[in-house]
């Protein structure tokens, strides 16, 4: 077994199964994420979230897969009785883009639900997440990249209830730089002149509280480096309006998080940190909710 200190793993997501007593640990998981060939997400499982088996190859890409780099950012949600991946991939040529995968177990093996991305081909597209509105409707929450249009920009579009298609056009929620928290970072694969900063968003993530209002974690860089901010929706739904709060919820060289309930009950933000390569590990902590929304503990 592995201690989560010997994970390297960026952009953590954790699904618990209360049924099997078991936690699923899933992630970017690549030794060389930024450049070299995309190899696949691997996945860990644990009872007590500090001993983990693993690693089990959660996906490989088939043969004639459309990507072969950026293998980032796997999320896994249970809907309609299956497990699907929400997660980032890139090829020469092409924009990033967020594909829809599924497998009938949690740890795999995952299969594309559809040819390619079910972001917009035209956009540079990362870090889909998703979202079951009141209503029941299926959404996809994403980011457009800051390296195509410089102030990284959060949307939702609704999905088909079978995840295959799109279902609305993209519904725009806010800017990087509409949180106070966020400061420009230069370029630095993007061939962009500096004199254009960019702001980033990364990770968006939906959590519903106990007194149903609807929150958003995400990142960006802050003035100590990687960070995780929060976001309130005053409808209480995933068209917004969003509210930043003033300060990031983790300020500091860390960030691409989410929430989770542990069995005993606790809640828990998972976050990759420190944000250098290859040194990143999974870090759970504990927050408790408010009146204000989210604080560590």
């Amino acid at each position: 077994m592995l201690k989560k200190e010997e994970i390297q793993i960026r952009d953590p997501f954790v699904l618990p199964l209360k049924d099997t007593g078991e936690y699923y640990l899933f992630g970017t998981t690549d030794e060389n994420c930024w450049d070299g060939p995309g190899e696949g997400f691997n996945c860990y499982r644990s009872t007590d979230l500090e001993n983990w088996d693993g690693p089990f190859p959660a996906f490989r890409p088939p043969k004639g897969f459309w990507a072969n780099t950026n293998f980032w950012a796997p999320e896994v949600h249970i809907y309609d009785g299956r497990y699907y991946m929400f997660a980032s991939f890139k090829a020469a040529n092409r924009y990033r883009g967020t594909q829809i995968l599924v497998a009938a177990k949690p740890e795999g093996p995952y299969l594309p639900l559809t040819d390619g991305p079910i972001t917009p081909v035209n956009w540079g597209c990362l870090d889909g997440t998703f979202h079951v509105d009141e209503k029941g409707n299926p959404w996809i929450v994403f980011c457009h990249e800051w390296l195509q249009i410089r102030n990284g920009a959060m949307y939702a579009m609704r999905l088909s209830r079978d995840l295959r298609s799109r279902a609305s056009v993209p519904v725009f929620l806010f800017s990087a730089t509409e949180a106070p928290w966020a400061v420009p970072v230069a370029p630095e694969h993007d061939g962009l002149s500096s004199k254009f900063p960019g702001f980033v968003t990364d990770g968006p993530f939906i959590f519903s509280s106990t007194k149903n209002e609807l929150f958003m974690l995400w990142s960006s860089f802050g003035k100590n480096g990687y960070a995780m901010g929060l976001a309130r929706s005053s409808s209480n739904r995933v068209e917004g309006p969003w509210t930043q709060f003033s300060e990031p919820l983790w300020g500091k060289d860390g960030g691409h998080g989410m929430v989770f309930k542990a069995f005993d009950g606790r809640l828990f933000l998972t976050l990759h940190k420190p944000n250098r390569t290859p040194y990143e590990r999974p870090c759970f902590a504990e927050i408790l909710e408010t009146d204000e929304g989210l604080q560590l503990r």
